[in-house]
């Protein structure tokens, strides 16, 4: 890679981004080589991967081609014209028609050497064009708002349309068996559902939970891992609402005895649809029904923005790129397993390589990769899957969970015999981990001859960039709290989270915080003596992989989370 980038001559933007300190040499010649592969525009590798801020580098973009540059949070979105762009074009060039004068069309562009785009729909629109450069980052989140506006499935719901549902009360008792399947597909209530639906999908929830109680009823939505009420509705209403969600999800609506699972398929426009994973659970006062909100494009961020440092993204791109092992990802429910899992495999997913997955239930559907739901009622297992997926030439292999001593044995003879294996356990380290598989009764050695990188990983809420305040900690609890010393020495600003308009009590967004330890020699020598947890954690210490512990630290001291936040997804 140096001797290609030593080759590369900067000119355009890449060399004015250079000279206005934007970027060093080194890295202003990665990333221009690095856009020309994956045939995406500078500017929009350098925001996606955070090398620049956006705004910055808008400015800097502005003064090289001599265009107006404008800030999209204070435009207007009424202003935009419907209509005159067609989608196609939109999502092809990342361009938004803004405003229309005459038979002018101003264009809003983050890349101002882009001429291509606006031929294009100066010839598809009639209409002569002028660019206008503005914030990339700003610009993407411009056009899914602009493209849903126009086309949404489920329309633009307010409170208005809610009108017939009653929103607060206790009400008296009501018999679940009243509920006649007519009664559902009142629009009322279908509204009703379809708003809470849009609602935490608008607002960045992971999970939707409808909620029934003795007198009351409530909705909660899990937003960047926190619970958090957001509606109150009658409880008179309670059968019709798991009724309406049983019926979207093709679940039997007569059957509220034992739990089901389903899934909900939501279209928000041509090109983007959200997938819902639905269980019902039968309680005391009612079906309890709790949604996970599967966003395929999760899968396709990119292991740049999941939150790995430098030296943990090597390891894992390094683990994924060999022929045979075994990786194995552990954390508890909810700690972002499934993205870096689909993560990796999105990366190997080509041509040339054969994957297979088995899953309960699959949650992310990829092109490309072959798919397979476990059902243990029609003896279709773990165990079952894997030696199918055997005689299917596989290359690699993503195993959703190793329960049991039989699915264990079988994936490590797979990635023995020249298969990649991933896959996930639930612990809380990768130390334990190694253990855990010991326990279940697989042979050490086997595990030190398959298991080539352990990720253990949490989920830690990311500070609001907006309203996030510089914090004075002084040096001995920075040192009870696990800070070196060498750190403190160094200088770092800690900050707290204070809340503003644009995020939840002061964060926004989440960020994944991992330990990835490698097999070595030295570790495999330890497992094969049957060594506790403690003795592997302290020598993978010694070996320089830093702990969950450690990692989140060091997204403290980047000023990524808080130190509360740290705290709470990695107490000692």
């Amino acid at each position: 890679m140096a001797t290609k980038n030593s080759n590369i001559n900067l000119t355009g933007l890449a060399r004015r981004f250079v000279d206005d300190g934007l970027l060093d040499e080194a890295t202003a010649k990665d990333a221009f080589l690095k856009a020309s592969q994956n045939r995406i525009p500078l500017i929009t590798y350098l925001t996606q991967n955070k090398l620049a801020d956006s705004a910055k580098l808008a400015f800097s973009a502005a003064m090289e081609f001599g265009i107006s540059v404008l800030d999209l949070s204070s435009f207007l979105p009424e202003m935009m014209p419907e209509g005159v762009v067609d989608e196609r074009l939109i999502r092809k060039h990342n361009a938004l028609p803004l405003y229309k004068r005459g038979n002018r069309l101003f264009i809003a562009v983050s890349d101002p050497t882009n001429i291509q785009a606006l031929d294009e729909i100066k010839f598809n629109t009639g209409l002569s064009t002028d660019a206008i450069l503005v914030d990339d980052a700003k610009l993407r989140v411009a056009i899914d708002k602009y493209l849903e506006s126009q086309d949404s499935t489920l329309g633009d719901l307010d409170d208005g349309d809610l009108e017939g549902v009653d929103t607060g009360g206790d009400g008296d008792e009501q018999d679940d068996d009243a509920v006649v399947p007519s009664e559902v597909d009142d629009a009322p209530i279908v509204k009703y559902v379809n708003k809470m639906l849009l609602d935490a999908i608008r607002g960045g929830a992971s999970d939707v939970h409808f909620e029934p109680y003795e007198k009351t009823y409530r909705v909660r939505y899990r937003t960047d891992g926190i619970l958090k009420e957001v509606s109150r509705p009658s409880i008179k209403l309670a059968p019709k609402i798991s009724a309406r969600v049983k019926i979207m999800a093709q679940l039997d609506i007569s059957e509220r005895r034992v739990p089901q699972d389903g899934r909900i398929k939501m279209k928000l426009s041509k090109t983007k649809a959200i997938d819902f994973r639905v269980n019902t659970l039968p309680t005391l006062w009612g079906e309890k029904i709790v949604l996970r909100i599967l966003d395929p494009s999760q899968a396709k961020l990119g292991i740049d923005v999941l939150g790995y440092e430098e030296d943990q993204k090597k390891l894992y791109m390094d683990a994924l790129q060999q022929p045979q092992g075994m990786i194995l990802v552990t954390g508890p429910t909810g700690s972002g397993k499934t993205v870096s899992l689909y993560t990796g495999l999105n990366i190997l997913n080509t041509a040339d390589i054969n994957i297979s997955t088995a899953e309960d239930p699959a949650e992310i559907n990829l092109e490309g990769i072959n798919q397979v739901n476990v059902n243990n009622r029609v003896g279709l297992g773990f165990a079952e899957a894997l030696r199918a997926f055997l005689r299917q030439d596989p290359d690699v292999i993503m195993v959703g969970e190793i329960r049991d001593l039989e699915t264990a044995n079988i994936a490590i003879k797979a990635a023995q015999t020249g298969h990649l294996v991933l896959s996930t356990l639930h612990t809380n380290s990768a130390a334990e981990t190694l253990t855990r598989m010991m326990n279940m009764g697989v042979p050490a050695f086997n595990i030190a001859t398959s298991v080539s990188l352990i990720i253990a990983q949490r989920l830690g809420r990311r500070l609001c960039n907006a309203c996030k305040q510089p914090w004075d900690v002084p040096g001995d609890v920075l040192l009870a709290e696990g800070f070196t010393q060498e750190q403190i020495d160094t200088g770092f600003t800690l900050y707290h989270p204070k809340g503003c308009d644009k995020c939840n009590g002061g964060y926004k967004g989440r960020v994944g915080i991992y330990e990835v330890v490698k097999i070595t020699d030295a570790l495999a020598n330890m497992i094969m003596e049957e060594a506790s947890s403690i003795k592997i954690a302290h020598q993978a210490e010694a070996e320089g992989f830093r702990n969950l512990r450690q990692s989140a630290l060091m997204k403290v001291i980047e000023g990524v989370t808080s130190l509360e936040e740290a705290n709470r997804v990695t107490k000692d």
